[in-house]
């Protein structure tokens, strides 16, 4: 980090109201799957379309959340409603009793992230001086994963200690969901808007042409990337698969969080100093070892080193390409920049989803994973043709 700029208190209460929203949800997504095959009798393909349709529910609301809070000039407050949304969807999966309602809930879950998520990345860019966003991206990505590590801990202690009582355990997520809305609304303080700021529809033709090539370039980055990473779900079903006990299972996305988090504001730091493609091309090559090291091999140790290069892929690349996001657009877009990126993100998770259910349906899983780490050499390829990105920082590494 560059010794000028400390981090904002603000960057520190978006990092733990994240956390917690995160305890709170990976208690229950961690268990979901699990769920929905053993509990409800759901196939690969229905928990694929599920978490393929959570994401996509959110898609134009992302882009509106965004684009609203660029003309309001305000962010918390959609900030907090998303996060209100996710927290009061928890107890409807502890009432479901079938995948409707499971579906239900994780629309709604979706839904608040949607909300919450473009205004919250440019509210955290907003706060923080340019030379340190990457640090401050990969710092919120870091509590964020901290959270959900502690979430599945918690929810093998607890089927541990309730046997194996799903519905318990989902009430119990709620607790911290809740505190995490508390936390914002009491503990974060806005900037003001600048005063010669000028109310207009950010996403007006003429707005949305000042989104020049160097943003496409990121979000058409990000979309190939989430193609080549479909939902964390099917890392549950591998494990399970592999003779994992079920109350243990959620140790898998646990171990998958510790390596996230351990990795996110290093690599977030790193991002200010060194060459962006460099980074996106090394964060490739650990998801295809994930991919080859999931595909072969069925004992459960193999399982925890795939997942751990799963999650130190995500610490390499996710808060990277936030901070790319808020480099490439203007200060009064930056919401409506956020809210297309997510769209186009969401878009390629659907995709990604339903197409990983169908495969590992028809397939089996080694043929799912595979598959994952041929689109991740072709990312590679299509890499080669993004231009080296300059951070702001002196003393870049290339």
């Amino acid at each position: 980090m560059n010794r000028q700029y400390r981090m904002p208190p603000g960057d520190w209460v978006l990092g733990f109201v994240s956390l917690l929203m995160d305890i709170s949800s990976e208690m229950i997504h961690s268990l979901l799957p699990l769920f929905m095959v053993t509990v409800l009798g759901a196939s690969a393909l229905t928990i694929g379309l599920i978490e393929g349709l959570a994401e996509a529910t959110a898609l134009f609301v992302r882009i509106f959340s965004g684009a609203l809070s660029d003309y309001l000039g305000k962010r918390k407050g959609l900030t907090v409603f998303g996060y209100a949304l996710g927290a009061l969807s928890k107890p409807l999966f502890a009432l479901a009793q079938s995948t409707g309602l499971v579906l239900g809930a994780r629309l709604l879950d979706r839904l608040g992230k949607g909300i919450r998520g473009a205004p919250r990345d440019a509210l955290l860019a907003d706060l923080t001086p340019p030379p340190i966003r990457g640090a401050a991206f990969g710092l919120r990505q870091s509590l964020d994963t901290v959270g959900a590590f502690i979430g599945p801990l918690l929810a093998v202690l607890l089927m541990l200690l309730w046997a194996n009582d799903f519905r318990a355990i989902f009430w119990f997520a709620a607790i911290p969901g809740l505190a995490s809305v508390a936390l914002l609304v009491f503990g974060l303080r806005e900037p003001a808007p600048a005063p010669s700021a000028k109310r207009e529809n950010p996403i007006r033709r003429d707005n949305l042409r000042r989104l020049d090539a160097s943003y496409w370039r990121v979000a058409a980055i990000g979309a190939i990337f989430t193609l080549a990473r479909f939902s964390e779900a099917f890392l549950v079903l591998r494990a399970l698969q592999c003779g994992i006990p079920p109350a243990f299972v959620p140790l898998v996305m646990a171990a998958m969080s510790l390596v996230y988090s351990l990795t996110a504001w290093p690599f977030g730091r790193l991002s200010d100093r060194m060459s962006h493609r460099r980074l996106l091309a090394i964060g490739l090559i650990v998801l295809i070892a994930a991919d080859l090291v999931l595909a072969s091999h069925q004992h459960w140790g193999a399982v925890l080193a795939g997942v751990a290069l799963w999650g130190m892929h995500m610490g390499i690349t996710q808060g990277l390409l936030s901070a790319m996001v808020a480099k490439t657009a203007p200060a009064e877009l930056r919401g409506t920049a956020f809210g297309i990126f997510n769209v186009i993100s969401g878009i390629a998770m659907l995709l990604a989803s339903v197409a990983a259910g169908l495969l590992w349906d028809y397939l089996g899983a080694p043929a799912t994973f595979l598959a994952g780490a041929l689109f991740c050499v072709a990312a590679l390829i299509a890499l080669k043709r993004y231009p080296a990105t300059e951070p702001d920082t002196p003393g870049s590494v290339h």
